[in-house]
């Protein structure tokens, strides 16, 4: 196992520090170098496709799984040897959980209170996950979101400071996606450290606070959702309709679609606009439904991941400060 972070834990200036994380599988790099601060109170989104490392990542920093080599601090303790003193201080909330289906909401948080020495208050943590109403009600009975609430209550029964959730809405409709989120802002509202695994761009950016782009082992950008959308890479789209038979001036769209609709991606949006509207009043052309289509956390996430060696290469510090998983 690679040097690792020794202490007590108390007073780590990072909820997780990672530096130079490596991980092989029967000689595959899963993990090839990566690099990774969370910041105590943050909610971070690592995001990335099958087979990029970060559920191996994950699992090292929860202590399941040994790292070749780097170093590896998760609120100052090394996961990997010192797992019984950080286990009491850290929620997981796996994909699934197994918990026994007859007892109610309120006894299964109890039970699980009884592992941890200092639990917090089991109507507390009802509470905060909005289960209130269904404080008695049977696990066998509880709809799909209500169960994955009580998965998240189930990792907070013993107060932890730090939690990881895998997948947190997976399969879920929009109305039990949203009820979810919720209960990751009430998280965020009392002072935990989130770090979660999504494969929803839409769910990063509603939560996170900062995301990290996982590729090849490696992360390739990190930083707020907005500025993960806005850099450089990936520009701005402009739209615009224009009447029957007319085409596009050279340089500001292909041919138009059947329908008038023309599509472009400028170097420079300021010049390509004055030139645009320029023409438009030269011609006395209407341009109907002219506008600007900002990139999305998605769109940057797919050039991101497409290229990831290139993508590492070229990308700025947008950060505040056997089988590959």
């Amino acid at each position: 196992m690679g040097d690792g972070a020794a202490g007590d834990g108390t007073g780590s200036a990072y909820a997780v520090e990672v530096r130079a994380l490596t991980k092989s599988y029967g000689g595959v790099p899963a993990v090839a170098g990566v690099d990774l601060r969370v910041d105590h109170g943050e909610v971070v989104a690592l995001l990335g496709p099958n087979g990029a490392g970060k559920t191996t990542t994950v699992e090292i920093l929860e202590g399941y799984r040994r790292r070749d080599g780097g170093k590896v601090a998760v609120l100052g303790l090394d996961p990997g040897r010192q797992r019984t003193q950080l286990k009491p201080r850290i929620g997981i909330v796996l994909q699934s959980t197994g918990v026994d289906r007859y007892l109610t909401v309120a006894e299964t948080i109890a039970m699980y209170s009884g592992y941890y020495p200092h639990p917090r208050p089991v109507d507390e943590v009802i509470d905060v996950v909005g289960l209130t109403d269904k404080r008695n009600s049977r696990v066998v009975k509880l709809s799909g979101g209500q169960q994955r609430r009580l998965d998240v209550a189930i990792a907070l029964a013993g107060n932890p400071e730090l939690l990881f959730l895998d997948e947190p809405t997976t399969g879920f409709d929009p109305s039990a996606r949203h009820e979810a989120w919720q209960v990751v802002k009430n998280l965020a509202a009392l002072g935990k450290t989130v770090l979660l695994t999504t494969h929803y761009m839409d769910e990063a950016q509603y939560l996170a606070n900062r995301v990290a782009i996982i590729a090849a082992g490696r992360i390739v950008a990190e930083g707020s959702p907005a500025n993960l959308a806005g850099r450089d890479a990936v520009r701005p789209r402009v739209r615009y309709r224009l009447p029957p038979a007319t085409r596009p001036p050279t340089g500001l769209g292909a041919e138009p679609a059947p329908d008038g609709l023309v599509e472009f991606t400028p170097q420079d949006l300021t010049q390509a606009l004055h030139q645009l509207t320029g023409w438009a009043i030269g011609h006395a052309v209407t341009l109907d439904e002219l506008q600007i289509i900002r990139p999305s956390l998605e769109d940057a996430y797919l050039q991101l991941t497409r290229d990831p060696a290139a993508a590492a290469a070229d990308s700025p510090d947008l950060s505040t400060p056997g089988t590959p998983r």
